[in-house]
């Protein structure tokens, strides 16, 4: 792999050589992505971090600076000499004190999403909006470019087994992850703009990370596709086509009849789904996702449109995404326990949660899945909706919710989940807080027949592995 060519350089731009940058929270999976990909490009680089991880880990072992806690001195001490452009996410409060001593340095303070910005527009760039599926999405697009023989560079919000991390740099396009979670990205474009889908996510909170409205989210996906060349949008999901109105080129792709690009005959079983891929009534090839569900039809036909927008060789594209695993903790096979298969899925609101316990459905086994509630806001918001998505799990163990941050809400617990299942008709939800108690429920009665599903975006993760090994409950997720 080879480095991106340099846009037209502007002497403070990312690839400028021997820039200094300082990451705040470089053990994010969003910024050690950016570390990755500034450090490839020359820039030098260091950050900082509450805490060790894996991750920080891995960037001290491939040379970037990681200071664990945030201070002040980090800007005025130097310790990794002057920075020339301090990176913070707008979650870190503007009078935080590395904030705070950088503007008084004359240090540029530089938000990430500006950085993607940056990134997008020095060349050919997909950019993946919408409110699931996203690191799916991007990382089947980097992986279809990849084994057709392009040599793609990727900013993902999850690590690829196939890369061995969350980003990769190649000669482009440039295929990103965009969040709206930063209502930055409203102020964003890319030359392909992937929608997958629109929803309330992120939406009636004060914090820096959700939107006031749905309808002001909304409008900032609509924003983020005037601002690019074109989109391909999901037909199967409603109304993104009235989100596009100011889209300068406008194609499609789903099962929807109409659709530009289409999945049709559709053969699944317990390890994924067949299907044949048409470009308007043109048969363009057959293809197979190794992931179960729906949705990962709809990811693995997003990455085979781009692949053929951007010239890819379509069987080679198609043979590339037939070997994908996913990306870390999206469907993420972690190991057996007593011939039961161990799943662990990031899934947390109640249309993610629906489908994977969809795809655990379509494996054949028996479905029983450990939830963890994320955030008090959006139990609150949402309790009802995750309570009906986990109905069709044969037995539902649940955690307690967990805050992120997020101050507790009065009435706002995980027993609402687990009481409205149990009042329509769900015979196999438990509220289990103590995870003792959970991994023993589960050693003592794993079969073969069984598919154990780890699923929330907390630290849910950790029983995944203790459930395979118990010494690897450090291991990060």
């Amino acid at each position: 792999m080879t480095d991106l060519p340099p846009p037209s350089p502007a002497p403070t731009g990312p690839h400028a050589p021997q820039m200094h940058y300082h990451l705040m929270g470089i053990g994010g999976i969003g910024m050690s992505a950016f570390a990755r990909l500034l450090r490839a490009r020359g820039a030098r680089v260091s950050g900082c971090d509450e805490s060790s991880t894996e991750l920080t880990a891995q960037l001290r072992a491939e040379g970037i600076a990681v200071i664990i806690g945030h201070a002040a001195a980090h800007v005025t001490g130097r310790p990794h000499g002057k920075i020339d452009v301090l990176v913070a996410s707008e979650a870190v409060p503007k009078d935080h004190p590395e904030l705070v001593a950088a503007r008084i340095a004359g240090t540029e303070v530089r938000p990430r999403m500006a950085l993607l910005d940056e990134l997008l527009r020095a060349g050919p760039s997909i950019g993946v909006i919408g409110t699931h599926g996203k690191t799916t999405t991007t990382s089947m697009i980097a992986v279809a470019l990849a084994g057709a023989g392009l040599d793609p560079s990727a900013f993902v919000g999850g690590i690829v087994p196939e890369f061995g991390s969350n980003a990769r740099v190649g000669t482009g396009p440039f295929v990103a992850e965009v969040d709206e979670s930063d209502r930055a990205f409203a102020e964003l474009g890319s030359q392909t703009a992937v929608f997958t889908n629109a929803e309330d996510d992120h939406v009636g909170g004060t914090q820096a990370t959700y939107w006031a409205t749905v309808e002001e989210q909304h409008a900032g996906f609509a924003r983020y596709v005037a601002q690019s060349d074109r989109v391909l949008l999901c037909a199967d999901w409603p109304g993104l086509d009235e989100l596009c109105g100011g889209a300068k080129e406008i194609l499609s792709y789903g099962q929807a009849q109409g659709a530009d690009y289409r999945a049709v005959n559709l053969r699944p079983d317990p390890d994924g789904t067949s299907f044949t891929v048409t470009f308007r009534d043109e048969v363009l090839g057959e293809a197979r996702v190794g992931l179960p569900g729906r949705h990962n039809v709809l990811n693995a036909l997003a990455a085979l449109a781009v692949n053929h927008l951007y010239g890819g060789e379509f069987g080679a594209a198609a043979a590339a995404l037939a070997s994908f695993g996913g990306p870390g903790r999206r469907w993420q096979r972690i190991g057996t326990l007593n011939g039961a298969l161990i799943i662990d899925d990031y899934a947390h609101n109640a249309t993610k949660v629906a489908a994977a316990v969809q795809a655990a459905r379509q494996t054949g086994r028996r479905v029983r899945v450990v939830f963890q509630p994320h955030r008090y806001l959006r139990t609150k918001q949402s309790w009802p909706r995750l309570a009906d998505a986990l109905m069709d799990a044969d037995e539902v163990l649940l955690l307690d919710i967990a805050a992120a941050s997020e101050e507790p809400i009065d009435g706002v617990h995980a027993t609402l989940i687990s009481e409205r299942m149990a009042k329509n008709g769900h015979a196999g939800v438990r509220y289990l807080p103590d995870r003792a108690e959970v991994l023993s429920v589960l050693r003592e009665s794993a079969q073969s027949g069984d598919i154990i599903v780890t699923m929330g975006a907390g630290d849910v993760w950790k029983l995944s592995r203790e459930l395979v090994e118990p010494e690897a409950a450090g291991v990060s997720g």
